[in-house]
């Protein structure tokens, strides 16, 4: 094991962050530093990740400036999991011998190692982590531990004494998380579904129940909560300090999203929601050692997505007696354990 790895993740949100780190893992197998190119908001989670050695920020200037800071690094080789032309240029003006990244594309020429996507192939099972696991396995890097890590650092759990202080939380509590990126940029997101499981998860436990979610997230969390009874964290933490207080929770409930996959690495029995029928929990299910999904149960109609849905009436209709029944397994894991 010798020489230095880059690992070129900027894309995707925080959890195409944290699930592309397994490349860090395995890129490890065979270099003595893995370092990772990412995005500014995606620094902070991957600081927290330990098989990354230096979190280096990729803030958008032209590639050859990036390359020009990259190329007294020496790297060996470097990983691009998020391709663009662009990001496939950097590691090329970088002096870089072996590039990994995506067959199939116009800049393809510029890696030396070419890798089909299998979802490009009709795949629709194999998580996204082991598509991208495929990208080290290019060069002879693996790693058998399939789960993403995230530590917590001191600060993160004092920021987390501090918020569930002000709280008033002085128990064992639930977590709900009822957005994902889309939701703040849509001009309404239901939260009847979210009300109906929330109230069902009062009557069910005596605990209190957090709702989180992001800054921008704040006003549906907000009116969630006053509708609720609950407490809103909307904004209130970093992501470690998220993480710090996902992993004292006794759950959390999840719409698929990046804080689902930082709770589930830290251990949190976490319930990832795919409500849409064009999602795919197979490829993209939390990954940790307590984690259960709840798929599509509502018939949307043809050819809605994500991006497109008008009105997200299967997050309205939320099937809220699977989403109890998957949280009763994963408690009753948890008991036996």
């Amino acid at each position: 094991m010798s020489g230095r790895a880059l690992l070129i993740c900027a894309g995707g949100g925080i959890g195409d962050s944290l699930v592309a780190s397994l490349c860090a893992r395995a890129l490890h197998s065979g270099f003595t530093t893995v370092d990772a190119l990412t995005l500014p908001n995606h620094r902070e989670t991957l600081l927290h990740v330990p098989d990354v050695d230096n979190v280096l920020v990729d803030d958008g200037e032209a590639a050859d400036s990036i390359a020009n800071f990259l190329r007294p690094r020496n790297y060996a080789a470097a990983v691009v999991t998020w391709a663009t032309r662009r990001t496939a240029q950097i590691p090329v003006l970088a002096g870089i011998a072996v590039r990994v990244g995506q067959a199939r594309r116009l800049y393809s020429a510029m890696f030396t190692h070419r890798v089909v996507v299998r979802s490009e192939r009709g795949d629709v099972t194999s998580h996204w982590s082991q598509i991208l696991l495929d990208y080290p396995r290019a060069i002879g890097c693996d790693t058998d531990n399939p789960y993403p890590t995230f530590e917590i650092a001191p600060q993160d759990e004092r920021e987390a004494d501090q918020l569930l202080e002000r709280s008033g939380i002085t128990q064992s509590f639930g977590i709900v998380h009822a957005t994902c990126s889309i939701a703040p940029k849509r001009p309404q997101w239901p939260l009847g579904g979210w009300i109906t499981l929330i109230r069902a998860l009062q009557a069910r436990f005596s605990r209190p129940i957090l709702v989180s979610g992001a800054a921008a997230d704040a006003p549906i969390v907000d009116a969630l909560a006053t509708a609720t009874g609950t407490i809103s964290i909307a904004g209130a933490t970093s992501i470690g300090g998220f993480a710090a207080v996902a992993r004292r929770a006794a759950f959390l409930i999840v719409m698929h999203s990046g804080p689902m996959h930082v709770a589930a690495a830290v251990g949190t029995p976490t319930v990832g929601i795919f409500p849409l029928q064009a999602d795919f929990p197979d490829r993209w299910a939390p990954l940790g050692p307590r984690v259960a999904i709840v798929r599509a149960s509502f018939r949307c109609r043809p050819h809605e997505r994500m991006e497109n849905c008008p009105d997200y009436a299967c997050v309205a209709n939320l099937d809220v007696p699977r989403v109890l029944a998957a949280l009763d397994g994963l408690l009753a894991l948890r008991t036996e354990a």
